[in-house]
């Protein structure tokens, strides 16, 4: 019995230790990535998380959270938009081409108006 608690409490450390890393991570990728942070205040923020590292963790969450957030969702907003365009470009195709192709399919009678305007959204997304 005794030897499974201690694996047990060793696993939940080990959890612990891994999401406290992933945590830090994030901090210090947040860091370089705010353009409208200064560089002495981020210099300020490392010094501060390599001597007081939980407490400086929990306060930057607590104060930088919310705007951590923001960056991330807009560079996640961007890396879509640069793939997208990425496998446009690749695969040769335009807007214009999916509509005229869609139209194509309209006129064919192979398609009808519904199916049209999802195809057109779709190439307009």
């Amino acid at each position: 019995m005794n030897s499974f608690m201690q694996w047990f409490w060793l696993m939940v450390w080990w959890f612990a230790f891994v999401m406290y890393l992933i945590v830090l991570f994030q901090i210090v990728a947040d860091l370089f990535r705010d353009k409208e942070l200064s560089g002495w205040w981020k210099a300020l923020w490392l010094i501060g998380l390599i001597i007081f590292p939980f407490l400086v963790a929990l306060i930057y969450i607590i104060a930088r959270g919310r705007s951590m957030g923001q960056r991330e969702a807009a560079r996640l907003v961007q890396a879509r938009a640069e793939t997208d365009t990425y496998i446009r470009e690749v695969a040769g195709t335009s807007p214009t081409a999916d509509i005229a192709a869609a139209k194509a399919l309209l006129d064919a009678g192979t398609i009808d108006e519904g199916e049209f305007a999802q195809l057109k959204a779709k190439a307009l997304a």
